[in-house]
């Protein structure tokens, strides 16, 4: 992970990254922002705080898993492959909140490097060429795939954020 530091600008204001397409370049700079601020506003929390539903809403350890997990699924489906029995199972299960802080926390690390990894090696493909999503095999491209990568994470980093400043200002 990169440093985080609030007088450095957003990565995408970095002049990084200008060896990567500009896709797959946006793509990356969303996960690193993400990645950064779910380090800064969801790591300090406890293990109770990470598992609380206020409102009844999702629980922060839940977004952790579910940004993990679902960067690992779109990026399969924009590989060209289908899922596998583990992705499915680790659906299923992105609501248990069995799973310690350390292991939340290198979950998403990891997927985060391995989504970089996976981003960068799209370098060169045709992103409007086709790809089918999910059991109804539901038709969009590989540039789709990719910017609902950014999209979707930085969807869930937004609603972990929240409720991680919801929960740490209740106690």
């Amino acid at each position: 992970m990169s440093e985080t530091n609030p007088l450095m600008p957003e990565p995408w204001l970095r002049g990084t990254l200008r060896d990567v397409p500009a896709v797959q370049r946006g793509v990356l700079h969303a996960l690193e922002l993400a990645q950064q601020d779910l380090e800064k506003w969801c790591r300090p929390l406890t293990e109770k705080q990470l598992k609380a539903r206020p409102a009844a809403v999702a629980p922060v350890a839940f977004h952790l898993r579910h940004i993990a997990r679902s960067m690992d699924r779109l990026l399969t489906y924009a590989e060209g492959q289908q899922l596998d029995e583990a992705q499915v199972a680790a659906l299923k299960s992105e609501l248990d909140d069995e799973a310690r802080s350390e292991d939340l926390f290198a979950e998403l690390e990891n997927a985060f490097v391995r989504s970089a990894r996976r981003v960068r090696a799209m370098a060169t493909a045709d992103l409007s060429a086709e790809r089918m999503v999910g059991k109804k095999q539901l038709p969009t491209t590989i540039g789709g795939l990719l910017v609902h990568v950014a999209d979707h994470t930085q969807r869930h980093m937004g609603q972990a954020i929240t409720t991680a400043k919801v929960v740490a200002g209740m106690e």
